[in-house]
């Protein structure tokens, strides 16, 4: 998989600190993208600026918790204001929490919903009018949790079905306009949100280790790839849909 050619264009990708956001960051960097990074860890977002600015001069890094709607319109008006252009959104910023149905708080709930969820929302709110002007592309990051059930992850799992949801109801609202709306569903994978997971007491390990699939855990940089083949001319032929890519998980 190609990442596709971004020369001249801008790409905004959120939750590029670590992880899945940082692997599409750089994929869209090597195609040329000129990137505006968003990430609510300051510190792993400049370890991220400062790698993309050895090989892309022109990186605009946003340190904001974009659980809040303010946040998502100030990031995409700031990446606007600077490159006065936007072709690209891609959502990767996401948040898990694991407990026991009974003993989820509504705090942790909110929050889930509103990162995951409406944070897509209104980041793709205001990031359609400029994109409906280049031709431009949305890319959100749902889940395979979104099709199949992950024990003691409801709220994560409503949060990913949603965006799904939204993502497909949003292509559909443009099935007639110049801009491409679609989401990717990695299944398990190793990155630095798997290792901060902080697992409950008397969970049944086995019913969250069938998460990782026969095949094992999916390589980061294989849904990297299709995240920015989709956010770029080349995914032309994507429209309101969300590719699974989770090796087998969701086959059966």
């Amino acid at each position: 998989m190609k990442c596709g050619d971004m020369s001249g264009r801008v790409a905004l990708v959120t939750g590029a600190g670590s992880g899945l956001g940082k692997a599409s960051a750089a994929c869209l960097a090597r195609a040329g993208a000129k990137l505006c990074i968003v990430d609510i860890n300051e510190t792993r977002l400049r370890e991220t600026e400062k790698e993309l600015s050895a090989n892309s001069p022109d990186v605009l890094a946003i340190h904001a918790d974009l659980s809040g709607a303010e946040a998502c319109r100030a990031a995409v008006e700031s990446c606007v204001s600077h490159f006065g252009r936007l072709d690209a959104l891609c959502h990767v910023a996401g948040l898990i929490r694991f407990d026991h149905t009974p003993q989820m708080s509504e705090s942790d709930y909110h929050l889930i919903q509103n990162v995951n969820l409406a944070g897509a929302f209104f980041l793709s709110q205001a990031a359609i009018p400029h994109l409906l002007k280049v031709d431009g592309a949305i890319v959100n990051v749902a889940s395979s949790a979104a099709f199949i059930g992950e024990a003691y992850a409801a709220a994560y799992c409503a949060s990913k079905a949603g965006l799904v949801g939204m993502t497909k109801a949003m292509a559909m609202e443009y099935m007639h306009e110049p801009i491409r709306i679609n989401a990717v569903a990695p299944g398990g994978m190793h990155t630095n949100i798997a290792e901060d997971i902080v697992w409950p007491s008397g969970m049944d390990r086995s019913l969250v280790d069938r998460f990782a699939g026969l095949r094992g855990l999916v390589d980061v940089d294989d849904v990297a790839d299709m995240i920015a083949h989709l956010a770029s001319p080349d995914g032309k032929g994507f429209h309101g849909n969300c590719v699974v890519i989770d090796r087998g998980v969701t086959a059966g």
